[in-house]
């Protein structure tokens, strides 16, 4: 059942005469800055190593795809690990994995090796993503929580919006192979940070962690359903969707993840603890952050081929409209997360999803003719939208749990983000080809720059239209549940026996 207990004090991490906290976050900040500009960078490169290895554009698919893949599988089982072996050496383990991957990617002579370069790549950022939130979280005296996880949130927009930016001169002037030298530098300093500052008793490392064992059965089953989840959303082989292929893969995916609930609820020492659902807090705030991210995640995704193919921009400047909106997440991610620590999630949660749902609802409206004086400030203000909800619905669920679960907690809020991010995309393109395809219209959205056939164009707006009125109401979900979201005494947090 679950039970309040105390919440575990951690006085180093309360002081801040020394302003520690600072160090280990820059420390640890560069790390993930680092790694979501990998993610971010390396669509914009797909065509360009499609060319060199010559191969189809759905083949070099594949080198998002296994990184996806590979994250959403390792991710919670890796948060865990962190929680038992300590955060400092995990995370610089992760680190070098990912800097290897890097290198190796570099040198890649054909697209298999660099499918397996950007494996390892993956399980470095999995590794990296599952402990960063634990140790900055950790760190920072309970009543800054808000403010270091919109610090954090900061740095992600900060690595989204420098992707675009920097993708498009450094193919251009040296190659598709330099952009993963663009994120092996700076992870290769925060290696050196983080053996210099880290202080495995001062970074919240999970208490008892060494006499915890580990749930392989839990882990392997999570690995499965998740891997299957998004192999059968991400549809990468194009199959019918009413297709035995497609049934059978989600039929699989629900049964593994009944099975998976039923291990966790009954096994010892549970990868993640089921039980933490019980708690009305986690479970709203967990839902408001899983259709959050279901009704936001199109925008980054179709907003490119949107202003390229029908605004007439290139690729550098589509990065740099793009950019507004990562702005606006970035500026309204500050004030939301030191706020937040002042007055609470429960306005900021309502503020930011209910500036989705109307933004979501404006993009929709949408037209070839559309102003760029329009465009910009709506993309402006959805990142703001973004920015103000997600760390103070972090923070909200963090206060829910104590600090030795932090770990394993921030690996599962990241694969939430994941998962909701991928299934969000994939709706979105699966509506706008349905409804292309529903008019005579076969053009796979890389194909629409190039198109010059009028129906095409109207096709897509059409499905573009739909698709971001379906998101708006998604996000309108995600609102509902932040509005059920009751306040939780960060002084109490739940463990569960």
């Amino acid at each position: 059942m679950i039970q309040q207990t105390s919440n575990p004090s951690n006085p180093e991490a309360s002081s801040t005469s020394d302003n520690y906290h600072w160090k280990v976050f820059w420390t640890v900040g560069i790390a993930l800055f680092a790694m979501v500009l990998d993610f971010s960078i390396v669509f914009l490169a797909l065509s360009s190593i499609a060319d060199e290895f010559e191969v189809t554009l759905r083949a070099v698919t594949w080198v998002a795809i296994a990184s996806s893949l590979t994250m959403s599988a390792l991710m919670l089982p890796l948060g865990r690990v962190s929680d038992i072996t300590g955060r400092k050496p995990f995370h610089i383990a992760g680190m070098v994995f990912f800097v290897s991957g890097a290198i190796l990617a570099f040198l890649a002579q054909d697209l298999s090796t660099l499918i397996i370069a950007r494996i390892v790549m993956s399980i470095g950022s999995a590794m990296g993503q599952a402990v960063v939130f634990a140790i900055i979280v950790g760190v920072f005296p309970s009543e800054q929580r808000g403010k270091a996880l919109g610090m954090i949130t900061t740095m992600v927009a900060i690595g989204a919006a420098a992707g675009p930016i920097i993708a498009g001169p450094v193919i251009q002037e040296l190659g598709w192979r330099a952009i993963f030298l663009v994120t092996a530098v700076p992870t290769t300093a925060g290696i050196i940070a983080a053996y210099v500052v880290l202080d495995e008793k001062r970074i919240g490392n999970g208490e008892n962690g060494s006499r915890q064992k580990f749930d392989w059965i839990g882990a392997v089953v999570s690995a499965t359903a998740l891997s299957l989840l998004i192999v059968t959303i991400s549809n990468p082989f194009a199959f019918d969707w009413r297709s035995p292929q497609i049934v059978i893969g989600a039929t699989t995916s629900v049964v593994l993840f009944a099975l998976l609930v039923w291990w966790e609820l009954k096994t010892e020492s549970p990868m993640l603890n089921f039980r933490f659902f019980q708690n009305s807090t986690f479970s709203w705030s967990t839902s408001a952050r899983f259709w959050g991210f279901f009704g936001g995640s199109a925008t980054f995704f179709l907003m490119p081929i949107f202003i390229q193919s029908f605004m007439g921009y290139d690729q550098r400047s589509a990065g740099l409209i793009i950019f507004v909106g990562a702005l606006g997440m970035g500026l309204a991610s500050q004030m939301s997360g030191r706020l937040s620590d002042k007055y609470g999630f429960r306005p900021f949660t309502f503020v930011g999803l209910g500036t989705m749902v109307i933004t979501n609802i404006g993009f929709s409206f949408f037209e070839a003719e559309t102003s760029l004086w329009i465009v910009a400030p709506v993309l402006f203000a959805n990142g703001l939208g973004m920015g103000m909800w997600m760390a103070p619905n972090m923070s909200a669920t963090l206060s829910t749990v104590s600090r030795q679960d932090y770990g394993s907690m921030s690996a599962f809020l990241n694969l939430v983000r994941n998962v909701g991010s991928v299934t969000g995309q994939a709706l979105a393109a699966a509506i706008i080809a349905g409804i292309m395809l529903s008019r005579g219209v076969e053009v796979q959205l890389n194909e629409l720059s190039t198109s010059t056939d009028l129906e095409v164009s109207r096709a897509f707006l059409s499905g573009w239209s739909v698709t971001f009125k379906v998101l708006a109401a998604f996000s309108a979900l995600a609102l509902f549940a932040a509005i059920k979201t009751r306040v939780f005494s960060q002084d109490q947090p739940i463990t569960a026996k």
